[in-house]
């Protein structure tokens, strides 16, 4: 079998790479399902759009291959108050385009992700100011005592502040609006190891490596070439070819194919993403259903139901090929907060999933429409179908809206308030913490307080908020991972979202080249090397 852990694929690239010097120029060629939909680093809080854009952009700290905190644009920092840390930013840097990186930026990058299109509100909010001290020293001021900051300004990538406004590109689009009316979405100028040289969304990006880049890095790449490919199959049979050398997500049901290929390998393990489902609790009447002038919703015991039709083994079984690990929580094993004794998913029980529709007044179920994405997680569309198929047998009847990401996200993020009733969505914590799907996902919608900016379903409980307005500022360990046992506890109880699994991290690669295979399902330039 040539099946390989990817833990095992990067400890053995890192190897390689810190022994070997940067050799000839040599091109690296991938694919993933969806496309490439910004080059803005503020438009999306998607993984994959993220941690593209980490090799293109970079913040004042950035991750390394074991998503670890290392120093990025600032080479040292410091608490000299609780709330308050200072930051000694690398001097010498330059953008792209040749112009220097100094404090200014930073200032405009974190007042540019508050703006009403960006999708980093929620990281920028931890920030209550940013003071210059001079050109290379800033002070960053949180509202609260804040232990988990330097990770969450791994994703807040500093961008130029002149090119910018050379651009009038001084605030970030959403991703429900047209990505053509930003320079930024279309064009980039970071300080990364890469830059964007021709960027087609939907057809090819190419990427050529940024000789000035401020750092050596492993890798003998010179160029990159992405190509978006929808369709599995073509993706698997690029890879079998030698048209490219990575392809992911592959199919579970792929990996014995690519053992028995020559020249090419499958590379999994465990992602650190959970896939689930969510339910609009907070209309007063679905957007999407045959239920008029209530929410069904609303009642604890539909929610019960929706949980208890769901068969997480049967799609573990035969949707993932054995490959996903079912989950009761909202955050896999390797997110600190994980609170293993309450991760067993609810009870397959679709006899009493009938008796709790009868008993809230549904004995005959009703109808409702469900978004999915069908280019973004692992069999995405054919989890979507299995839970629709699921959800007939207790009587409830789903219409299955499955579209592209970009189409997807522009749906059920749209501007104004989320065009959403009931829907798949996948998250990894970009901060590897708990706080951060507290405060994303389970806090109540509020856009002051930039909370639950991705609770498309709006579920909300008071002592939740509570809990994870402390959590963010606590830092005994052993008392915040307490709070968030209560939080996750209480939304469990409420039944508040019905996690599905973990997905496997699955990609499909040459023999020719060695990469990194992060937990976050995160592909990192750095880190290829091509033989």
């Amino acid at each position: 079998m040539k099946l390989r852990h990817g833990l095992m694929a990067a400890a053995a690239a890192a190897a390689i790479a810190l022994a070997a010097p940067v050799a000839k120029a040599e091109t690296f060629k991938y694919a993933f399902q969806g496309n490439l939909s910004s080059l803005d680093p503020q438009s999306l809080n998607e993984t994959f759009l993220l941690v593209t854009l980490t090799n293109i952009y970079e913040g004042l700290v950035l991750y390394d291959d074991n998503l670890g905190v290392v120093p990025g644009l600032a080479e040292s920092w410091e608490t000299v108050e609780p709330t308050k840390w200072k930051f000694n930013l690398r001097k010498g840097v330059k953008f792209h385009n040749g112009n220097d990186f100094t404090a200014q930026d930073v200032v405009f990058t974190w007042k540019r992700a508050l703006t009403e299109g960006s999708d980093q509100k929620v990281r920028a909010s931890k920030i209550k100011n940013i003071e210059i001290v001079d050109d290379y020293t800033v002070i960053i001021e949180t509202p609260a005592p804040n232990p988990i900051l330097t990770a969450d300004l791994v994703y807040i990538m500093i961008m130029d502040k002149e090119w910018a406004e050379a651009n009038n590109a001084m605030e970030a689009t959403s991703a429900s609006a047209d990505n053509t009316s930003n320079f930024a979405n279309l064009n980039a100028n970071g300080t990364g190891p890469f830059k964007v040289v021709d960027h087609k969304a939907d057809i090819k990006t190419t990427f050529e490596r940024n000789e000035a880049y401020w750092q050596d890095i492993p890798s003998n790449v010179t160029k990159v070439e992405f190509t978006p490919i929808k369709e599995a199959a073509t993706r698997v049979a690029a890879l079998i070819s030698g048209e490219l050398d990575l392809v992911y997500p592959i199919p579970v049901q792929d990996w014995k194919r690519l053992d028995e290929a020559k020249g090419v390998k499958a590379l999994a393990g465990p992602e650190a993403r959970t896939i689930f489902l969510g339910m609009d609790q907070g209309r007063d009447e679905l957007l999407y259903s045959n239920i008029k002038g209530k929410n069904p919703f609303k009642d604890i015991r539909v929610r019960q139901a929706f949980a208890h039709a769901l068969n997480l083994d049967a799609i573990k079984k035969k949707v993932m090929r054995g490959a996903a690990t079912p989950s009761g929580l909202m955050v896999a094993p390797q997110i600190n907060g994980h609170v293993p004794e309450l991760n067993t998913p609810y009870a397959y029980d679709p006899a009493k999933s009938k008796a709790l529709l009868a008993e809230a007044g549904y004995p005959d179920g009703f109808e409702v429409t469900m978004d999915c994405p069908n280019n973004r997680y692992v069999n995405d569309e054919k989890i979507c179908q299995a839970a629709v198929s699921m959800l007939a047998k207790v009587g409830v009847k789903v219409n299955l809206l499955a579209q592209p990401k970009s189409k997807y996200f522009g749906k059920v993020l749209a501007t104004g308030g989320f065009d959403t009733s009931f829907y798949l969505l996948g998250w990894t914590p970009g901060t590897m913490d708990s706080e951060n799907v507290l405060s994303s996902l389970l806090s109540c919608q509020n856009k002051e307080t930039k909370t639950g900016l991705f609770n498309l379903g709006n579920y909300c409980n008071a002592k939740v908020d509570e809990l994870t307005v402390k959590v963010g500022s606590e830092t005994d360990q052993a008392k915040r991972n307490a709070m968030i046992k209560e939080a996750f506890q209480i939304v469990k109880d409420e039944v508040g979202y019905l996690p599905l699994h973990q997905q496997p991290l699955s990609w499909g690669v040459s023999d020719r080249v060695m990469v990194n295979q992060r937990a976050d399902n995160g592909l990192d330039f750095r880190y290829v090397l091509v033989n």
